[in-house]
């Protein structure tokens, strides 16, 4: 005897009604629909450590990018069928058409002349992919929406919520299936069967038929068939011939696949995760699948009391009072809607109208933290693994980082050990690219070199990443160190490569560092682009200062960044001769990260020649006015410049012999970001208000543009106060008081105890007899 159960994937009540009639049938063998290579895999769905939601991951052992996921949660259909025949002794195996055929069908289709987009990445297609709907998709990926549109619903997810989840009677659901799909089927047309599905689905569907057919042969009396619903009516009836289905099997390619297990997300089993077979609501649904021994009536009052508990941990607002009229709102809207139950959209409203007082963003937090959730599964640590992913294990049980699908902030104190440690792993992840972590700009007091921010995030397709990475190594550490190797040998560019060895660094690569800083020599002593050299040097005089931290050797780039600085120095000059407008700005930005960088390095040479490069630049009558006045702005900050020759080379640059764009360009260089200094400089402040006042009424508004560009960099405060200073007392010069030639001695000494105490001396009384001047 053979029973057919079509099913609605990931669905509580399906998994629910599976599980009941399973144990009413007490079946000898259990058919799953899903791929053969993993049915070595199906013991590990029986171990404690597993924990949904899990995924099997299938992918070409020659092309790793070629993948693809099977999910699973606890209330997944399929997995409770394994489960159940794990559970009992009852051997359970998959029979779907095997995915070393149907990859290496889409090999050939990709190398041919009608290539389809590969499957790497992309989970098995299920009978309810999202991108299809009663009117533009193939009617077999998700048969169900034209069952719900056809009860008048929009969304098949709450058809069947409503006509499954809410009941009580569940002993007919998959009779009533067969006959719904049966129906489809027949009713079907060709516009809605695309030629290429429909090959694929008669394919599929002959290879499950041969695969009941082989059980019989071997003995079994009671086979439970648990597939998609659209496959039932094909696998009940039995409608074609061993010969017909041997024929269409016959000659079809093959590539050796890999199995395996991997963790999953809710979010990732969502339609919006890409998932074709998902759900929009997994945590939902994982909260039904946990009411399945309580009464269902309860469902209202137990989802609502998780609401509240959620919005508490938030510091909302969320009384008992609230969450019992909440409650009261959700059955009456059920009843207004002619449900038996409230379900998510009543519970949704109901949330927002008593919990939420009318205000949407609350639902938000609900939606991603309870309705979607951010549960990762586990497997077991023997699970089958690429030797990459092995390590990549090892290394996070060592260092206690471990994968979590919520975004969470980690500060890392490079003094620390195993802090220095988790870095050094996550860095490697980046070069083989593999974001797990995101490094941050450091924040609040944790500012030292010695203290890393990072974002993490696991995300399941991170398996493939480390599947496809294992080309370079089985560890992290060869693995990173070939792939860095690899990419120097492919750059060009100083910049790029000069990044790339400041990744090594951080990654603590020694092999791969020594091979990157000979790159790097190579390539510069070529360089003539004196662009590419400064925008090479930031980043290894960051290497040389931060390596300190991490307690790295760098004396290998010390000789390139010797090289870098002088060979700068010379060409400076001439690097920043006729530049338009565009040109400046990025020289401007240019010598800014060169400065910066010469001051991280300390090192009295290197400052002497930088700064012998400014003068010239500063000297020079020709160049751009926004490159000379930086100059001397970063000459007046180093004290090369006193104030007086400061104000004079501001006068001589304000001067009426040269143009007003080459005079607010000039200002534009040597004021940016700097308002302060122009507010506290009185010679300063005296030569832009005499320049700014002889404009004539063309040239001022020739000038103004820039000045205004130069003055939108500062403070609001700042630009205040420049406002208040030029247009009422506080722009006049302070008069001097003129002395009357009078001296009061008893007022002076009435202050003199006051300025002791401030300069914290000890007064003392003259003795008699001394003279005026003693006392």
């Amino acid at each position: 005897m053979v029973t057919v159960f079509g099913i609605r994937h990931h669905g509580p009540g399906s998994a629910r009604s599976l599980r009941q009639a399973l144990d009413a049938m007490a079946p000898d063998c259990i058919l799953v629909e899903g791929p053969p290579e993993a049915d070595a895999m199906l013991p590990f769905a029986g171990r404690p450590e597993m924990k949904p939601p899990v995924a099997l991951l299938i992918h070409d052992a020659e092309t790793p990018q070629r993948a693809v996921y099977f999910p699973m949660a606890e209330f997944s259909p399929e997995w409770q069928a394994i489960r159940f025949g794990l559970e009992r002794g009852v051997p359970a195996r998959f029979m779907d058409l095997p995915q070393s055929i149907q990859m290496a069908i889409i090999a050939d289709k990709e190398t041919g002349d009608n290539a389809e987009e590969p499957l790497a990445g992309v989970p098995a297609e299920g009978d309810c992919a999202p991108e299809a709907s009663p009117e533009n998709g193939p009617i077999a990926r998700d048969p169900l929406a034209y069952l719900a549109r056809a009860a008048g619903y929009s969304d098949s997810e709450r058809w069947w919520e409503h006509m499954v989840e809410h009941r009580r009677d569940e002993t007919e659901l998959f009779a009533a299936v067969l006959e719904a799909m049966a129906a489809l089927r027949e009713a079907a047309i060709p516009s809605q069967l695309e030629e290429r599905d429909q090959a694929r689905e008669e394919r599929r569907e002959a290879h499950m038929r041969q695969t009941i057919r082989a059980a019989r042969k071997e003995g079994f009396e009671r086979i439970a068939v648990v597939c998609g619903a659209w496959h039932a009516p094909a696998l009940a009836t039995q409608t074609s011939s061993a010969k017909q289905d041997t024929a269409l099997l016959k000659g079809l390619p093959k590539r050796k696949v890999t199995a395996t297990w991997i963790p999953w997300t809710y979010s990732r089993l969502t339609l919006a995760g890409g998932y074709g077979a998902g759900v929009a609501s997994p945590g939902w649904y994982h909260f039904l699948w946990g009411l399945q021994r309580v009464d269902r009536s309860a469902v209202a009052t137990r989802w609502l009391t998780k609401v509240a508990r959620l919005l508490r941990g938030e510091d909302l607002d969320a009384s008992s009072a609230s969450v019992i009229e909440a409650a009261r709102l959700a059955e009456s809207l059920a009843a207004l809607r002619g449900h038996p139950l409230p379900g998510l959209p009543e519970l949704n409203d109901a949330t927002q109208a008593a919990l939420c007082f009318g205000d949407p963003l609350p639902l938000q937090l609900i939606s991603e933290r309870l309705i979607v959730s951010d549960r990762l599964g586990e497997i077991p640590g023997d699970t089958p693994m690429a030797p990459l992913a092995q390590d990549l294990a090892r290394e996070q049980k060592r260092l206690r980082l471990p994968p979590e699908a919520v975004l969470r902030q980690m500060d890392l104190d490079l003094r620390k050990p195993n802090d220095l440690d988790r870095s050094r792993v996550l860095h490697r992840l980046l070069l083989l690219g593999i974001p797990w972590g995101e490094p941050e700009r450091q924040r609040g007091a944790q500012r030292g070199t010695f203290h890393e921010w990072w974002r993490l995030q696991w995300q399941p397709e991170f398996a493939v990443s480390l599947i496809e990475a294992g080309v370079w190594g089985n560890t992290l550490l060869a693995a990173a160190t070939a792939r860095a190797e690899g990419r120097a040998a492919e750059l060009t560019e100083l910049p790029e490569l000069t990044a790339l060895l400041d990744a090594a660094l951080l990654a603590d690569l020694p092999e791969a560092v020594e091979r990157i800083v000979a790159r790097v020599q190579e390539v510069a002593a070529v360089a003539s682009d004196v662009g590419h050299l400064m925008a090479a040097l930031p980043a290894l005089a960051g290497i040389l200062r931060y390596g300190n931290v991490r307690q790295n050797d760098t004396m290998m780039v010390t000789t390139v960044v010797e090289g870098l600085i002088a060979r700068i120095v010379i060409g400076l000059p001439g690097a920043c001769g006729s530049l338009n407008d565009e040109a400046a700005d990025e020289m401007f930005r240019r010598i800014l990260e060169c400065h910066g960088a010469i001051s991280l390095l300390q090192d009295a040479a290197h400052t002497s020649a930088w700064n012998s490069a400014l003068r010239r630049l500063a000297d020079s009558p020709q160049l751009h006015g926004l490159i000379a006045g930086r100059a001397c702005r970063l000459l007046e900050e180093a004290r090369e410049f006193d104030a007086a020759e400061t104000a004079r080379r501001f006068g001589l640059a304000l001067s009426g012999a040269n143009a007003p764009a080459q005079s607010a360009a000039w200002i534009d260089g040597f004021l940016r970001e700097s308002g302060l200094l122009l507010l506290h400089d009185d010679a300063l402040w005296g030569v832009m208000d005499d320049w700014v006042t002889a404009l004539s009424a063309d040239q001022f508004i020739a000038v103004l543009p820039l000045l205004r560009r130069t003055f939108s960099t500062f403070q609001p405060a700042e630009r205040r106060q420049m406002g208040a200073r030029a247009s009422g007392a506080a722009g006049r010069k302070p008069v001097a008081i003129q002395a009357s030639g009078r001296f009061d001695e008893a007022r002076a000494n009435a202050a003199l105890p006051l300025i002791a105490r401030l300069l914290g001396l000890e007064m003392r009384e003259p003795h008699g007899g001394g003279s005026e001047d003693e006392r």
